[in-house]
């Protein structure tokens, strides 16, 4: 019938290539990291398919569901998912987007991980909790070096192998973090579990946490108070060496505003067996290790976030007309995608940047991991509080189309506040950046030295430059915020001026240093040329 003929709607946005990313794969390269690209096209070309594109949507159709008891009344503590959740974490871990980067020598490891890490996750976002988790817990572990022998070529292993058994036992583990408690939240010193040392070594952890990360892992990193000692860290398994249970119970798991694919936890520990990690009285220093790997994968997360919201934008665009001509080739909606692949651009390069900072932290770069220290601190807090802004205006450019859940815009826009939650909210990444700040000297300088790498380039940036100084040199805590912030744009104008798209560096800081913008994306000044910024979803071939 004629009235159910389908026009003017755009083709599914399907079998591209989603690394096909100008400002990923020159990051790529610049980091060192080049020798990666063609694993990482293979991974673009999975993550922009069909069969991964449906593993998404089922794996948040159907959410994980915990089972505490099996039929006979045993406690089981077991979380069921949908196979496509399968599907997903086996490409991510066969493609080493965990742990393995610890345990390879090439140079750029961790950035070809990064890259992985940030094309992957435009298939579906939840189920790289547990992948990042693996990789963050590796740097903490290695605070008791007898344990990481023993366990980290498990937790780098290219094998997906889900199931509670002996961790020592399995081709290959996944982790998790049990940190946070009701009466503390970020403040994790207010904990009251408590871990009572036992003649063999080992502790017995007893208390509750209020919110468990990836609680279907096999290894989890604990805080607990030693009696007199002290909030310390804890490397505790799900199933004990013998076969049995550990003393873990998975209480309910969380009915999330997003993230809907991945588990997350309250758990309760009766005598659970754990191992000190690093030492006594000395767990948040321990932890922080992995908290600051789990921040990276958080600015990275919230730059894929924003290039899947770019892309999906630009493809309904490209193909949708309205008043008579495209509404990609109409002024306004060009100069509004434009401004969104601005902020996407700006994200992902400021991203790269961290993930070789870390690459070299690792392999002693003192300089490195200085600068790493206080720029990812103001990364993680403005690039992530970006991000739901940005998925709220890419949802309106489908108009009513993207407000429907078939479109997967409103799981991009449900996903987009959890970065700027997890691993420190919004306060905590100021306050945390503003320590490092006046307590570390070393990483103000190396943060300064590195914008100083385009001083001379572009008068605006110079005077973002000269007015940072001023409000660096006796900051008020009121004014974190605003300080990180404006720390956090000037880092990204100072690396799109040096390695950037010309016309993208010239929006950025015309726009976001020099202040000629409105209050809503899509007011890019008058002469930008937006035609310059607008991406292209490339078909995998």
């Amino acid at each position: 019938m004629a009235a159910h003929e389908v026009t003017n709607q755009p083709p599914p946005l399907t079998g591209y290539d989603a690394s096909d990313d100008p400002a990923l794969l020159s990051a790529l390269r610049r980091e060192g990291a080049g020798w990666a690209e063609p694993e990482l096209r293979e991974l673009g070309r999975l993550a922009g398919g069909e069969q991964a594109q449906d593993n998404g949507r089922l794996s948040n159709e159907h959410p994980p569901r915990l089972h505490t008891h099996d039929r006979y009344g045993h406690r089981v503590d077991e979380v069921e998912f949908h196979p496509a959740w399968h599907d997903l974490m086996a490409t991510a871990v066969s493609h080493g987007l965990h742990a393995a980067p610890w345990r390879d020598s090439r140079p750029g490891a961790h950035v070809a991980r990064a890259a992985g890490f940030y094309v992957w996750g435009q298939a579906e976002a939840g189920h790289l909790c547990p992948v990042s988790m693996t990789y963050a817990i590796v740097p903490a572990l290695r605070h008791a070096p007898a344990l990481a022998s023993a366990y980290e070529p498990l937790l780098a292993a290219a094998s997906y192998d889900f199931g509670l058994r002996p961790p020592l036992g399995k081709r290959g583990l996944l982790a998790g973090m049990s940190m946070t408690e009701k009466q503390g939240g970020s403040d994790v010193r207010a904990n009251t579990t408590t871990a009572v040392a036992q003649p063999d070594g080992s502790y017995l952890i007893t208390g509750h946490k209020w919110f468990t990360s990836a609680p279907m892992g096999d290894l989890f990193m604990v805080l607990a108070q030693i009696p007199g000692k002290g909030l310390s860290c804890f490397l505790l398994p799900r199933v004990l060496p013998d076969g049995t249970r550990n003393g873990m119970r998975l209480m309910r798991l969380k009915d999330k505003l997003g993230n809907r694919s991945n588990a997350s936890a309250e758990v309760e520990y009766e005598h659970a067996t754990a191992w000190l990690v690093g030492e006594e009285g000395r767990g948040v220093r321990t932890i922080i290790d992995m908290v600051n790997s789990t921040r990276l994968d958080c600015v990275l997360a919230a730059a894929t976030g924003m290039r899947l919201g770019v892309i999906h934008a630009a493809h309904h665009a490209a193909h949708r007309t309205a008043f008579g001509a495209r509404l990609a080739d109409q002024p306004l909606m060009a100069n509004v995608l434009a401004d969104l692949a601005v902020e996407s651009e700006a994200a992902t390069t400021v991203a790269l940047r961290l993930a070789g900072a870390t690459e070299r932290a690792a392999r002693g770069d003192e300089r490195e991991a200085a600068f790493r220290r206080l720029a990812l601190a103001v990364t993680k807090y403005w690039v992530c509080k970006q991000a739901p802004a940005h998925a709220a205006e890419a949802l309106e450019c489908l108009g009513g189309n993207g407000y429907v859940e078939e479109s997967g815009m409103p799981r991009l826009y449900r996903e987009a506040p959890l970065q700027s939650i997890w691993e420190g909210s919004g306060n905590v990444a100021a306050l945390d950046a503003l320590r490092a700040l006046t307590r570390q000297p070393e990483s103000a300088e190396a943060f300064f030295a590195e914008l100083d790498l385009a001083a001379g380039a572009d008068r605006r940036l110079d005077e973002a430059i000269a007015r940072l100084r001023k409000e660096a040199t006796d900051p008020a805590e009121s004014s974190a915020r605003r300080l990180a912030e404006a720390m956090a744009v000037a880092l990204q104008a100072a690396l799109l001026i040096r390695d950037g798209s010309p016309a993208v560096a010239d929006a950025f800081a015309a726009t976001r240093l020099a202040g000629d913008r409105g209050h809503a994306y899509g007011t890019l000044p008058p002469g930008a040329r937006v035609a310059d910024m607008l991406p292209r979803a490339t078909p995998a071939g």
